[in-house]
C-alpha cells in the first residue's frame, strides 16, 4: 500500500521553503458573512470547532479519501493562479495528480443552469492564466488537490504536512482502507513539533485535532455512547489535559498509547458486538454533515462565490469518496448538496437565480427521497433542513410586497417554489397529521399561498393606511385636502392592479385565484375600516360623501379583479364573491342624503309653523295680493333643491323622489296650514230649526219644544267667528286663496327647473328623464285645488249665512212678505261681490262668485223651508217668492257680464223645483206627502203617519221638505192635517 500513498501525492514539497502563512487562509471579504441570520440546520456542534477548523478537518478527510483511489488521468490545460501555489510541484500520482477538464461543461451544472465564473478579469479556476510570480511563465496544469487546497484556502505548508504525514500513515498501514484509519488519530502521531516553523501553530494544530476527536467518538459518535464508558472518560481526560498542556505523541509515548487505545476501543465499537471493519470517528451526525458542507461549499469558485466551478463534475466524484468516512449516502448529499445551494443564493445577495433555481432543481430530488427513506436520523435532518429553508422563504413571502417588486419578481418565483416545496415535504412525507388526513382533503400549495397572499396584503394594506394617514396629516391644512379613506382608496386600488400585474401571475401557477384571494383581503381590509368610518358619520358632509364614493369604485374595481381573475374556475368565482360583501357605499350615502332631506325638510317645517303665525293675511299688508310667506316657502324650496343638486353624490337622479316628496308635503303642509282656522261651508251654516207650525205672533212655537219667551231668529253655528276683521274675514280669505293660486302657476317654473338641474347632473342618464312623475309635485297641487275650493266655499258661505245674515236669515220675508223682500240683500250682496271680484285673482272669480251664487239660493231656500217661526206664506206669496228668486239670478247673471246662465240654471235646479210647491194646493201637497211617506216607510205609515227626518236635501219629492211646506203654510187645510197627523191645535 506504501506505494499507492507515493504514487497518488498531492504535490512535493521541501523543508526549506519559505515561512509558510497561516494554516487557512483568511477568506476575501463576501457575502458570505450576511449568513449570520442563517444558521446550519445539519446541527449545532457541542465541540468548540470553528468553520475554519471544521474545513481544515475535511481538507484532510478529503486528501485521505482520495489518497486511496485510483481512476484513469484526465488531460487538462486548467491551472490555479495563487500566491501558495508551488510552481516547482511536479505530479508523482496517476490518480491525484491527474488534471482537470475544462473542455466540457460540467454535466450537473447543465442539469441544475448554473452559470460558470465571470470571464474578463475574474479567472476561473480552471482559466489558462499566468501567474504574475512566474512572470508570464505557462504554469503546469493543476491536478484535483491543488484546486480543492485553492478552493479550500488551505496554506501550501498545511497541505505538504498532511501529504508528508498520509505518507508515513501509508508506510505502517500497509493493505488497510482508509475507512479503518482513524486518520486524526494517526497525524497527531505523525506530525511533531518540528513539523511546524511555530510551536503555537503546532499547539493549535494539537487542540484542534483533539477537538475532532472529542466530537466524532464522543460528543457526536455515530453509535450512542454509553456515560459509564470507561475509554470515553479517559479520552476525555487526555483531552482536557491537552488543552492545559501539549501532549507527547511519539510512537511509543505512554500518552501516545493511552489515547490510541481510548480511541480505537471507542472507534472500533459496533451494535452487535463484533469487530468493526471500519472506524466510526466522523460518521456521526451533525459533525459529518458539518465537514460534508464544507467539502461542498469548495464547489463554488473563489474568486465569484455565486458561480460553480467549471472542474464541478470532475471535483464532485473525488469529493463522494469521503462517504465512507463520514457514513454518507446520496440521500443524505441530495439534502446537504440543497442547502449548501441554498444558503450560497442567500448569502450571496439573493440575486443569482441559477442557484435558486439549482436549489429548487435539488430540492425535487430530496421530495423523492423523503417518500422512500424513513430512517429517524435523516428525518430529524430533512425536517430541521426544510424548516430552515421554509422559515427564511416565508419571512418573504408573508410580507413579499416589502420584498419583491417588478425588479425582483423573478426571484420571488424561484422563492415561492422552494418554500411551496419544503412545505410539501414536511406536510406530506413528515406529518403524521396529514397521513392520518385524506390527501384530496389537503393542497398543501393552496394552503400556503393562500397564507402568503393574505398576510403580504394585509401587512400592505396597514402600510399604506400609515402612509395615507401621514399624508393627510401632512396637507391638513391645504384646501381640498382628502380624507385618509379616500386617499387610502386610491391606494388600495393602485396596490389591487399591482398585485393582479406583478405578483398573481406568479403565485397563480400554485393557486388558480389568486388575484381574487388578494383583492377579497383587500376587500376585507378596507371594509374593516370603513365600516367603522359609516357607524361614526352623523350627517352627510363632503369627507363623507368622498370617502363613500371613493369606496364605491375600489369595490367595483376590486370585484371587477376577482371576477376577471376567476371566469375559468370551477364555481365561477362565487366562493372569492362571498367573501367580499358588499361595502354598501351607495346605501350609506342614501341614508346620508334620506337625513340631509329630513334635517332641511324640517327646518322648512318649522319656518312654516313659525312665519305662518306671523302672516297677516291682509291686502293692504300684501300689495301683489298673495302672502310672502309664500314666495319665501318656495325660495327655500329652489333653494334646498341646488343644495341637493351641488352635493358631491353619485345618485341625484336615484334621490330626487325622495327630495320631491319631502318638499312636496312640506309644501302641502304649508297649504294645509294656510287655510286652516277659517272654517268651512258647515261652519257658517246655521242650525237647523225645529219643525213649527205657526204664523206671526203665535203661541205655538212647535211640537216637543219649550216656548221661546220672543220669536227669535235662527240660532248661528257657535263655530262662526264674530270678528269681521279676523284672521277668516273675506279680505283675508281673498288674499289666502290668491296665495294658492299663486303656488299653482309656480309648479309648472318648479318642475322645469328641476328637471334643468338633473339634465345638468353628473350622474343623470337618458332614462332619468323618462319618468316624469319623479320630478312632479303630486300632493301639494291636489293640496292647493283643495284649499281653493275650501277657502271659495267658506268664503262664499261665511258672506251669505254670517257677513249678510241680517238682511237675508234676520230680514227675508219676516212678518209679511210683500214689506220684507230681497232687495236689501241683494244690495248689500252686489257690493261684496264687487269687493270680492276686485281681490281674488281672476282665475278664481268665477269659482268664487258661483259658490256664492250657490249659497245664495241655499240661503234663500232656507228662509222658505226652515225660516223659523217669524215666517209664514200664503199661496199669494209664491208669486213674490218667485219673482225675489228671479232678481237673484239676474244679479249673477249681470245682463250677461256675471256668470253663464247655464251655471246659474244648474245651481239653481233645486230651487226652481221646489218653488212651485208654494202656489200649490194644501190638499195636493197634503196628498203627495202622504203617498211619499206611505212608500218610503211603507207598513209601519199605515196606522200613524211618522214625521220624516230633516235631512237638508230639499226636494219636492221628498216627504220632509213637502211637510215644512205645509208647516209654513198660512191656512186651516194645513193646520187641520198637521193636528190630526202631529196633534197639532187646529186653530193657529
Amino acid at each position: 500500500m506504501a506505494h499507492l500513498f507515493r504514487d497518488l501525492s498531492l504535490g512535493h514539497s521541501k523543508r526549506d521553503t519559505p515561512p509558510p502563512p497561516p494554516t487557512i487562509m483568511p477568506p476575501k471579504p463576501s457575502a458570505l458573512s450576511s449568513a449570520d441570520d442563517l444558521p446550519s440546520p445539519l446541527g449545532q456542534l457541542a465541540a468548540t470547532l470553528s468553520d475554519s477548523d471544521l474545513s481544515l478537518t475535511a481538507f484532510e478527510i478529503f486528501v485521505a479519501a482520495c489518497r486511496t483511489s485510483s481512476g484513469k488521468p484526465l488531460s487538462s490545460v486548467a491551472n490555479h493562479s495563487s500566491a501558495n501555489s508551488p510552481g516547482q510541484n511536479s505530479p508523482n500520482s496517476p490518480a491525484l495528480q491527474r488534471s482537470i477538464t475544462s473542455t466540457a461543461a460540467s454535466k450537473v451544472k447543465k442539469a441544475f443552469g448554473l452559470k460558470s465564473p465571470g470571464s474578463g478579469s475574474r479567472k476561473s479556476p480552471g482559466s489558462g492564466s499566468a501567474s504574475g510570480s512566474g512572470q508570464g511563465k505557462q504554469r503546469r496544469p493543476l491536478t484535483v488537490g491543488e484546486l480543492m487546497r485553492n478552493q479550500m484556502r488551505v496554506s501550501e505548508a498545511m497541505d505538504s504536512r498532511v501529504r508528508r504525514a498520509l505518507l508515513r500513515i501509508s508506510a505502517g498501514q500497509v493493505g488497510r482502507r482508509i475507512e479503518s484509519v482513524v486518520v486524526p488519530l494517526e497525524l497527531l502521531q505523525q506530525l511533531k513539533a518540528s513539523d511546524f516553523t511555530d510551536q503555537q501553530e503546532y499547539v493549535e494544530w494539537q487542540k484542534r485535532t483533539l477537538k475532532v476527536l472529542e466530537a466524532g467518538l464522543i460528543l457526536h459518535p455515530q453509535m450512542p455512547l454509553d456515560k459509564s464508558n470507561s475509554a470515553a472518560q479517559r479520552l476525555r481526560q487526555i483531552i482536557h489535559a491537552a488543552l492545559d498542556k501539549p501532549i507527547e505523541t511519539g510512537k511509543n509515548t505512554e500518552s501516545m498509547q493511552v489515547l490510541r487505545s481510548a480511541v480505537m476501543s471507542l472507534a472500533n465499537r459496533s451494535y452487535d458486538g463484533s469487530y468493526a471493519d471500519s472506524c466510526h470517528w466522523a460518521d456521526g451526525i451533525p459533525l459529518n454533515l458539518r465537514l460534508y458542507e464544507m467539502l461542498l461549499q469548495s464547489c463554488f469558485d473563489a474568486n465569484d462565490e455565486s458561480s460553480i466551478i467549471e472542474e464541478f463534475d470532475e471535483l464532485m466524484e473525488q469529493i463522494k469518496k469521503t462517504w465512507g468516512i463520514l457514513g454518507l449516502n446520496q440521500t443524505l448529499h441530495n439534502l446537504c448538496f440543497t442547502w449548501v445551494l441554498f444558503h450560497r443564493f442567500v448569502v450571496t445577495g439573493q440575486v443569482d437565480l441559477e442557484l435558486l433555481s439549482a436549489a429548487d432543481g435539488q430540492l425535487a430530488e430530496v421530495a423523492k427521497d423523503a417518500k422512500t427513506t424513513k430512517d429517524a436520523e435523516y428525518s430529524k435532518v430533512l425536517s430541521s433542513t426544510l424548516t430552515s429553508i421554509m422559515g427564511w422563504a416565508e419571512k418573504r413571502l408573508l410580507a413579499y410586497h416589502e420584498t419583491f417588486d417588478r425588479g425582483n419578481v423573478e426571484t420571488m418565483q424561484g422563492i415561492v417554489s422552494l418554500g411551496v416545496a419544503a412545505a410539501k415535504i414536511l406536510v406530506e412525507d413528515i406529518s403524521n397529521e396529514y397521513r392520518r388526513r385524506r390527501r384530496n382533503e389537503v393542497n398543501v400549495a393552496r394552503e400556503r399561498i393562500e397564507t402568503y397572499i393574505r398576510s403580504s396584503l394585509r401587512t400592505a394594506f396597514a402600510q399604506i393606511m400609515e402612509k395615507a394617514d401621514s399624508s393627510r396629516r401632512a396637507s391638513k391644512n391645504q384646501p381640498n385636502a382628502l380624507p385618509v379613506l379616500a386617499i387610502l382608496a386610491k391606494d388600495v386600488g393602485s396596490l389591487a392592479i399591482n398585485e393582479k400585474q406583478v405578483f398573481s401571475p406568479i403565485l397563480k401557477r400554485w393557486h388558480p385565484l389568486a388575484a381574487g384571494l388578494a383583492v377579497a383581503t383587500l376587500h376585507s381590509c378596507y371594509g374593516n375600516e370603513l365600516k367603522q368610518f359609516i357607524s361614526g358619520i352623523t350627517e352627510l358632509t363632503p369627507d363623507a360623501v368622498q370617502v363613500l364614493r371613493a369606496a364605491d369604485q375600489l369595490e367595483k374595481d376590486l370585484v371587477q379583479i376577482a371576477v376577471e381573475d376567476s371566469v375559468e374556475s370551477d364555481d365561477g368565482g362565487k366562493a372569492i364573491i362571498r367573501e367580499m360583501p358588499p361595502y354598501e357605499a351607495e346605501g350609506a350615502i342614501a341614508n346620508l342624503v334620506k337625513i340631509w332631506i329630513k334635517t332641511r325638510i324640517d327646518r322648512l317645517k318649522e319656518w312654516v309653523d313659525r312665519n305662518l303665525q306671523q302672516e297677516v293675511w291682509s291686502p293692504q299688508a300684501n300689495q301683489e295680493g298673495y302672502a310672502p310667506s309664500a314666495v319665501d316657502v318656495l325660495r327655500i324650496i329652489n333653494e334646498t333643491l341646488d343644495a341637493f343638486f351641488q352635493l358631491p353624490i353619485p345618485m341625484h337622479p336615484a334621490m330626487l323622489p325622495e327630495v320631491m316628496n319631502g318638499l312636496d308635503k312640506c309644501l302641502q303642509y304649508y297649504v294645509i296650514k294656510a287655510k286652516s282656522g277659517c272654517g268651512s261651508r258647515n261652519t257658517f251654516l246655521p242650525t237647523m230649526p225645529a219643525l213649527t207650525r205657526c204664523t206671526i205672533g203665535s203661541k205655538f212655537q212647535g211640537f216637543g219644544k219649550k216656548k221661546d219667551k220672543s220669536p227669535n231668529p235662527q240660532k248661528r253655528n257657535p263655530q262662526v267667528a264674530t270678528n269681521g276683521d279676523s284672521s277668516s274675514g273675506i279680505p283675508q280669505l281673498c288674499v289666502r286663496i290668491n296665495t294658492l293660486q299663486w303656488i299653482m302657476g309656480e309648479f309648472d317654473v318648479l318642475e322645469k327647473r328641476i328637471i334643468t338641474l338633473l339634465r345638468n347632473s353628473e350622474s343623470a342618464h337618458v332614462e332619468d328623464f323618462s319618468n316624469g312623475l319623479a320630478k312632479k309635485f303630486e300632493l301639494s297641487p291636489a293640496a292647493c285645488l283643495e284649499g281653493i275650493q275650501q277657502l271659495c266655499e267658506t268664503a262664499a258661505y261665511r258672506v251669505v249665512f254670517y257677513d249678510l245674515s241680517h238682511v237675508l236669515l234676520d230680514g227675508l220675508y219676516v212678518g209679511d212678505p210683500s214689506s220684507s223682500r230681497i232687495e236689501p240683500y241683494l244690495q248689500e250682496l252686489e257690493r261684496k261681490l264687487m269687493f270680492i271680484s276686485d281681490t281674488v285673482h281672476e282665475r278664481i272669480r268665477t269659482r268664487i262668485v258661483t259658490e256664492i251664487m250657490r249659497a245664495s239660493f241655499d240661503g234663500f231656500l232656507l228662509v222658505l223651508l226652515a225660516g223659523g217661526p217669524s215666517r209664514a206664506f200664503t199661496r199669494k206669496d209664491s208669486q213674490i217668492i218667485e219673482d225675489d228668486f228671479k232678481f237673484l239670478k239676474e244679479l249673477f247673471w249681470a245682463n250677461g257680464d256675471g256668470l253663464p246662465s247655464e251655471l246659474i240654471d244648474k245651481f239653481s235646479t233645486t230651487a226652481r223645483s221646489v218653488l212651485p210647491l208654494f202656489r200649490t194646493d194644501t190638499e195636493t201637497i197634503i196628498e203627495q206627502f202622504r203617498r211619499l211617506t206611505m212608500e218610503t216607510y211603507k207598513s209601519s205609515a199605515r196606522s200613524k203617519l211618522p214625521l220624516p227626518p230633516t235631512s237638508g236635501q230639499w226636494n219636492p219629492s221628498e216627504p220632509n221638505t213637502l211637510l215644512r211646506v205645509l208647516c209654513y203654510r198660512n191656512d186651516e187645510s194645513a193646520s187641520k192635517f198637521l193636528k190630526k197627523a202631529y196633534d197639532l191645535p187646529k186653530k193657529l
